[in-house]
């Protein structure tokens, strides 16, 4: 099961490194028009392919190593940091100055 997750994360990753999928990110599809214009769209598909591409791997290799209990929390620690980056990120670098 997780594998099918992870392959639904790598495609996410895939459909926004080709430039699409601005649908796909959360608050970005509901902005308005002049909302959109200070965000720089290609950093923030840079932003949302990578953390795609970090949860597949989580999500691929926690069942592995999943059965400690360090190795769990420590994968799930380093997905909520990410996962912080990225917000941070988002409003940060991926809007225009």
């Amino acid at each position: 099961m997780a594998l099918i997750f992870a392959i639904f994360f790598i495609v996410f990753a895939v459909i926004f490194i080709m430039g699409k999928g601005d649908k796909l990110i959360a608050g970005y599809n509901t902005a308005s028009e002049e909302e959109r214009q200070k965000v720089n769209i290609k950093r923030l598909r840079l932003l949302m392919a990578g953390i795609s591409i970090f949860t597949a791997c989580f999500c691929a290799v926690l069942p592995i190593f999943g059965k400690n209990s360090n190795v769990a929390i420590g994968a799930s620690m380093a997905l909520i940091a990410a996962t912080i980056i990225v917000v941070i990120l988002a409003n940060t670098w991926a809007r225009k100055k």
